[in-house]
């Protein structure tokens, strides 16, 4: 089969189309023709050699697929051949085939197309365990997307206000915000102008925000402190602005706050199955109804992968960025 190798770490030309031997379904996988895989800025970080797989992954980008089931190994029950899938992965989705523990594949939601639902699986778990499952946003709670107009940040906003959160986000130019806004963000402010933690502040009535999903960690850190709310929550998922920051301990604790980090790819297959279990059964109703959707900015084909990484890395996307096989 053909797929995306990076024999040494680099720029976006790094990345080699090459034809290497089909993967082999185990018991308890599947086997999967792709269609297409979603493309994520851990994509990005891998090719620079500053995130590896974890051990027993895929040594190939790609965290996320859609396609047909090809073949089934022994223990399976829910699938056939044939069925149309999309899965979240360890890695190994930039690629005619791949294989993917059955507990991490969800069907294809009524309403979306094929190749589109390769932009679900980062996106849904993403947002929905860390929005959700750790911070426990509430209706009528404000959240704050850091990024609001990235893939998880998209998706983020639709999940919460569909339970009926308020939503603010930063983004970097007018044409983001705007489509922040026309999926449900209320609080729109634009980092490059605007101080997040006063526009927050003001426009929330003095509230700020009692669940902030950060992904530029410590250039943030103090900030994001100080805009929580009372009893906030402060989910990190991403070090875009850094690793090491400086923690006011006093404001934290005079907020009785919390700081948590998160991430997705590294976790056991049983986490990553009450996760994906949880997604099925509480985002794919919203999904099929069409309270929530994939918003998809470009579609590369496989061959044409070092563009759609210069276009992740530019940042002027909005939604995410897909490869087709």
């Amino acid at each position: 089969m053909r797929a995306i190798t990076i024999p040494e770490p680099g720029d976006a030309d790094s990345l080699v189309l090459d034809e290497v031997p089909d993967p082999e379904v185990q018991a308890g996988q599947v086997l999967i023709d792709v269609v297409a895989a979603g493309v994520n800025r851990a994509d990005v970080m891998q090719r620079l050699g500053h995130y590896p797989p974890p051990p027993g992954a895929s040594e190939y980008p790609g965290l996320e697929v859609s396609g047909r089931i090809a073949a089934i190994g022994d223990g399976v029950e829910d699938w056939q051949v044939g069925d149309e899938v999309c899965a979240l992965l360890d890695g190994g989705g930039y690629a005619e085939r791949v294989v993917a523990p059955v507990e991490q594949v969800l069907p294809v939601p009524r309403g979306v197309s094929l190749v589109d639902a390769a932009g679900l699986p980062e996106v849904t778990c993403t947002g929905w365990s860390n929005v959700f499952l750790v911070a426990n946003i509430q209706p009528g709670q404000v959240l704050l997307v850091h990024g609001g107009s990235s893939g998880i940040g998209t998706m983020a906003i639709q999940l919460a206000k569909a339970v009926g959160a308020h939503v603010a986000v930063t983004a970097g130019s007018q044409a983001k915000l705007d489509v922040c806004r026309d999926l449900g963000a209320e609080i729109l402010v634009n980092y490059r102008e605007e101080d997040f933690v006063e526009r927050v502040r003001e426009l929330s009535n003095g509230h700020g925000a009692d669940v902030i999903l950060d992904n530029m960690g410590a250039k943030y850190l103090a900030r994001n402190v100080d805009v929580l709310a009372t009893n906030g929550r402060l989910v990190t998922i991403g070090l875009m602005g850094g690793r090491t920051g400086e923690l006011d301990m006093g404001t934290l604790l005079a907020k009785r706050g919390a700081v948590i980090a998160t991430s997705l790819r590294a976790r056991p297959v049983t986490e990553k199955a009450a996760i994906v279990a949880a997604v099925r059964e509480h985002v794919w109703p919203l999904v099929e109804a069409g309270a929530v959707r994939p918003v998809i900015h470009s579609r590369h084909p496989l061959e044409h992968a070092a563009e759609a990484h210069r276009e992740m890395e530019a940042s002027g996307h909005i939604g995410k960025i897909l490869l087709t096989t």
